[in-house]
């Protein structure tokens, strides 16, 4: 069969990341190939692709098979390309994967009736399924993990599937059907791997322990090794980051993943994202050595009520620990810190503000908190009559979405501005990135230019 892969383009107006490669269609894409599809991929963010032109390629691209990825961020534009492919090829099936269709399937099978089938959770087996089932013209009702319209337009919810355990004897990623050439950034593709997934934590504010569950699952060291030597060979790649929620979650799995990349030889560079409290010297030592040149750690909060409340099970002296020693052995840090969660007040933001300024990382990401669907988060603020924009096209973690009796949304949004200003432009702060360099000290730099225009703007203003 034909089966078109599509990444959708950001709503307009919103805050967006550049275009980076989409590691669960690469997944799809492998999957779909060992079975003999004929697979195409249209990426709307990295072609820079619209609606109108996105009608016009997929006009021009034959397809059996369609399946769109999404966020929440991502699901409107999505279901506007679904709603355009299907008048294009209307004989085709239309499936939407990713977190938001996982805790929204009956919702949007309900509100676009050109969408077919709903993939929950993890989709590269349930994919492998759909594929063989649609190709044989057999009744997909036996298969799990999936949400879909029966011929007499009756919407299914089939059970769960259980989670991939032998994450190794998944394929690689196929990024060859990839538009590698409008992926590159100051010059060169930045390659993301998986190394395990799920998460052992249970964050409230967090979908993606709950699409890829508690359990936490792994690859071996050879076999992540494997794929970076094969993309290095391949691509002439050098530098790796991982998507993991926790990747240090199996201290002796990372110890023997880095003697692994040692012993190979390899001179590859990269970086993870870990918790506070999954770190000691002699790992973030044995991981600088082996190549890695960033981490970053989740502060969420600089008090620890708010921490309790986000069920975060952290203590402020883990942090300023694990910063103290990231930085002692040679790491660059980036913190994730989460505003306006409820019970936030403005003396815990400013709590939290001067926290940051305090572990000094080399980049901060200051995100509003949002209620995705699928966590408690938004059940709690949903409950208790806070939530105030159900627009999923304005969910990108820079415009609150609710408020709460102690924070209006004017304020969040007001809390996170300010501690962006306050961050960027501390002189010793750019000094010290200007003296790093690399792709991070640069990029770091930049900001805090961005940041300070838009300081002297409100200020001639």
């Amino acid at each position: 069969m034909k089966v078109t892969l599509i990444n959708p383009p950001y709503p307009p107006n919103v805050h967006s990341h550049p275009p980076f490669i989409p590691l669960g269609i690469a997944y799809l894409g492998a999957i779909a190939e060992k079975q003999g599809h004929q697979v195409t991929v249209i990426d709307c963010q990295a072609e820079k692709l619209t609606y109108k032109t996105f009608s016009e390629r997929i006009k021009q691209t034959p397809s059996d098979v369609i399946g769109v990825t999404a966020t929440t961020l991502l699901y409107k534009s999505a279901m506007k390309l679904i709603t355009i492919a299907k008048q294009e090829h209307p004989q085709a099936y239309t499936m939407l994967g990713g977190s938001h269709g996982t805790f929204w399937d009956i919702n949007a099978l309900n509100e676009y009736p050109n969408l077919d089938i709903v993939v929950r959770k993890e989709g590269e087996i349930t994919f492998k399924e759909i594929l063989e089932k649609l190709q044989t013209k057999t009744s997909l009702n036996k298969v799990l993990g999936i949400t879909f319209r029966n011929q007499k337009n009756k919407i299914i919810q089939n059970l769960d599937r259980p989670f991939i355990e032998n994450l190794d004897a998944l394929p690689f990623p196929a990024h060859h059907i990839l538009p590698l050439n409008t992926l590159k950034r100051m010059g060169k593709v930045l390659f993301p791997l998986i190394s395990s997934r799920g998460c052992v934590y249970w964050c409230n504010f967090c979908s993606t322990v709950r699409m890829f569950g508690r359990g936490y699952r792994m690859r071996s060291p050879k076999n992540i090794v494997d794929e970076m030597e094969m993309i290095h060979n391949k691509y002439g790649a050098n530098q790796f980051t991982f998507y993991d929620d926790a990747f240090s979650v199996d201290r002796k799995r990372v110890m023997n993943f880095c003697k692994e990349l040692h012993d190979r030889k390899l001179n590859l560079i990269w970086d993870c994202g870990t918790r506070v409290d999954m770190v000691d010297r002699e790992l973030l030592k044995t991981m600088h050595k082996s190549g890695c040149i960033a981490v970053w750690l989740g502060v969420e909060s600089g008090n620890e009520i708010i921490l309790g409340a986000m069920n975060k099970g952290l203590k402020l002296s883990q942090t300023r620990l694990a910063y103290k020693i990231a930085h002692e052995v040679g790491l660059m840090t980036i913190a994730n810190v989460v505003i306006g969660f409820p019970g936030e007040t403005e003396q815990t933001a400013r709590q939290t503000i001067n926290f940051v300024k305090e572990l000094n990382p080399d980049d901060v990401g200051f995100y509003v908190a949002t209620p995705y669907p699928g966590t408690p988060l938004y059940e709690q603020v949903k409950k208790n009559g806070w939530l105030k924009v159900t627009d999923f096209d304005k969910y990108d973690t820079v415009r609150p979405t609710f408020e709460t009796p102690w924070l209006s949304m004017e304020k969040i949004a007001d809390i996170r501005y300010n501690a962006y200003q306050q961050y960027y432009l501390r002189l010793g702060y750019v000094l010290k990135m200007m003296r790093k360099g690399g792709s991070y000290g640069i990029s770091a730099v930049k900001t805090s230019a961005a940041y300070a225009l838009r300081a002297l703007h409100i200020k001639l203003s």
